[in-house]
């Protein structure tokens, strides 16, 4: 009975490696808190009138009237919806030209049968996605500049452009093309990994059958590929129509100026123009909170539509 008990005693004891991951753990959920659950109480702006406020924490605290002005407001002002066109546009572009990139990269990969070859392909495609924003934004401008750029010559060798009259990219009518583009010099080898990485837990002998049956390549990667990678596509599809409305402020702020804001200012940026050029907090918020609830929304409608039609689902 007593070395019972003292099984069940030396099982409770944590050892020193269980311990130190115990205390890292605490660290990250520490930090968790502060900067992403914390500052989701400034939702509550959205609801009080907190524009040109000089105590934020009053403001959203304190005693004060609950309305939903706010967002009465950001629906009526024509601004707003022409910011959401550009986010939706930009956006539903990205998702038909920039999201089956990868899956295509991942593919073309999977056929190159050198190791060294394709370790090779992966990470030149992949590095640039450890450049930041501001860095890799500045390269493009200077690449695209149309006096000292690069692009504008190689341009001229295709008859689009002349030294008299140089194509200047940063103009509102070329952007939402150099932001497609940029994205998919960017993320395209970041995001073929985890396809590569799905490919790579096929079973072989898969393969092997698809070959018996006189299957070449491109009937391989179509008919046997591409159909067991598909709960991964779905589950980052339905993570994208999620994030539909949402973009990195990084990237539109570094390309964004004044010849192309029409066309260049999103949601993200906009949020940001309200709340620290304007002092508009409470409409920033409110505009934060809307963008929220939409994509809560459209991830559970594409989601119960995956798994009615296909059967995979992110949730549920």
């Amino acid at each position: 009975m007593e070395q019972c008990l003292d099984k069940q005693k030396n099982r409770k004891r944590l050892t020193k490696g269980q311990w130190e991951l115990l205390v890292f753990a605490t660290f990250g959920l520490i930090l968790l808190v502060i900067f992403s659950y914390l500052p989701m109480t400034g939702v509550l702006l959205a609801f009080r009138d907190g524009n040109k406020a000089l105590d934020i924490v009053d403001a959203t605290f304190g005693e004060g009237i609950w309305t939903f002005q706010n967002f009465i407001n950001v629906l009526s002002d024509a601004k707003f919806w022409d910011v959401m066109k550009n986010t939706l546009g930009l956006n539903l572009l990205s998702l038909l030209i920039s999201f089956p990139a990868p899956i295509i990269f991942a593919l073309l990969l999977n056929e190159v049968r050198s190791k060294k070859a394709k370790n090779a392909f992966q990470t030149i495609a992949t590095f640039p996605h450890f450049i930041s924003w501001v860095i890799f934004g500045g390269i493009i401008n200077a690449l695209t500049d149309t006096s000292t750029g690069i692009i504008n010559p190689i341009l001229q060798l295709f008859g689009l452009s002349s030294p008299d009259n140089p194509v200047d990219l940063s103009l509102s009518q070329y952007f939402w093309a150099k932001m497609i583009i940029v994205s998919l010099i960017k993320n395209v080898g970041w995001g073929s990994i985890i396809y590569s990485a799905a490919i790579a837990n096929i079973n072989p002998s898969v393969y092997e059958a698809a070959k018996i049956d006189g299957a070449g390549r491109f009937r391989t990667a179509v008919s046997v590929t591409l159909p067991l990678i598909l709960p991964t596509v779905t589950t980052f599809l339905l993570l994208s129509i999620g994030r539909i409305l949402g973009n990195s402020f990084e990237q539109f702020y570094v390309f964004q100026n004044v010849a192309n804001l029409e066309r260049s200012e999103v949601l993200a940026t906009f949020v940001y123009s309200q709340a620290f050029t304007y002092r508009n907090y409470s409409t920033a918020a409110a505009i934060s909170f809307f963008e929220g609830v939409v994509s809560v929304i459209l991830l559970t409608l594409s989601n119960k539509i995956s798994k009615k039609l296909s059967g995979n689902s992110l949730i549920g």
